[in-house]
């Protein structure tokens, strides 16, 4: 590929990447190091997908990508109940899903343990501390799910966005992926960078996909883009508004049966989101809607716009998408991510894992 190519590829499907000349400059001069931090708190539904196909564009552009599972800030953050035993599984949870597709061997994985293990570490946090304000920290905490607010009853909730700015610097990577929801921990990474001398990490941000059972934009009117996406997106913690890679596809169907999908409406409409973001992803593909014959028969869609033009004019009704949605995802989405974790051996261990979640 070459690079007018592989930049297209990498900025389909995104919110913003910041910047993309600097994107291009990286990829002028062959590529470099990249990486996605997670925080391994329950199983990997599918808006994660989003991030997980960006992941596998940069890796198919030449970049070197690490893959940080952030066990320490997952404890931190209270996850499946601070059991450190828990989160390690769950980091392997997703490592398995990458695997499967088409991403094994292709990709290295660091744990936040062995960063962590460093006095340089450490030295670089302090740093970062002092070439910040609290306030721009207690800002940031938007980013770990939590408000500014619950800070004062847990003081290491405020360390979570220094150890992500210093999970940049110390594994000294060229461009740092993530779900919108991590911009302010991006661009306090990319503002510090100025203060400390360290170069400034392009941060490329996919969009978060929205609960399955919708919510209202006017609720959070108020919001910038980033927290609006957070408050309204797929959660883990609310198995009812997430697909899961485990999901059966009877459990697919029930879910997207029920899901939010107003008629002619496009906005946090999560099934049309599902085709947007997990099934057509900026690309060419081939998603066929099976209309009754009395209202014209089956559609074919090559492209998104097309599909949402038409569901916009009430060509195509509601319960046909969800029915589209629902025998893609079955069949080329999930089900092959949940053929491979059966294969793996690792099922009962991602129940456990659920299980932690919904108590």
């Amino acid at each position: 590929m070459d690079v007018e190519t592989k930049l297209r590829m990498l900025v389909r499907n995104t919110e913003e990447v910041v910047t993309e000349e600097e994107l291009r400059t990286l990829l002028e001069s062959g590529g470099g190091k990249g990486y996605l931090g997670f925080e391994p708190s329950g199983v990997f539904h599918i808006g994660w997908l989003i991030w997980a196909y960006k992941f596998k564009d940069l890796v198919d552009a030449g970049f070197d990508m690490i893959l940080l599972a952030a066990t320490w800030h997952a404890w931190i953050n209270d996850k499946l109940g601070g059991d450190l035993e828990l989160i390690r599984a769950a980091s392997q949870h997703v490592v398995d899903v990458l695997n499967s597709i088409g991403l094994e061997g292709r990709f290295r994985v660091v744990y936040a343990d062995e960063l962590v293990d460093s006095q340089k570490y450490w030295g670089t946090l302090l740093r970062t501390a002092k070439a910040t304000s609290i306030a721009r920290v207690r800002r940031a905490l938007t980013i770990m799910g939590r408000k500014a607010d619950e800070a004062e009853s847990d003081f290491s909730k405020l360390i979570y966005p220094l150890m992500q700015v210093t999970d940049i610097y110390e594994l000294d990577v060229d461009v740092a992926l993530g779900g919108i929801d991590q911009r302010k921990a991006h661009m306090l990474a990319r503002d510090v960078a100025e203060k400390l001398g360290r170069k400034k990490v392009v941060a490329i941000h996919t969009p978060l996909l929205p609960s399955l059972h919708g919510v209202s934009r006017m609720e959070f009117q108020n919001l910038p883009k980033d927290e609006l996406a957070a408050e309204i997106k797929m959660s883990k913690s609310k198995p009812e508004s997430a697909i899961f890679v485990t999901d059966s596809d009877e459990e697919i169907r029930n879910k997207i049966a029920r899901a939010y999908c107003p008629p002619r409406e496009v906005e946090n409409n999560p099934v049309l989101g599902i085709a947007k973001y997990i099934i057509f992803r900026g690309m060419e593909v081939e998603f066929v809607v099976d209309r009754p014959s009395k209202y014209g028969g089956p559609l074919t869609y090559w492209r998104y716009e097309d599909l949402e033009k038409d569901y916009t004019e009430g060509r195509v009704h509601p319960l046909d998408l969800k029915n589209a949605v629902s025998d893609y995802l079955t069949k080329k989405v999930v089900g092959p991510i949940r053929d491979y974790i059966i294969r793996s051996g690792r099922i009962e261990v991602v129940k456990k894992i659920l299980l932690s979640v919904t108590r």
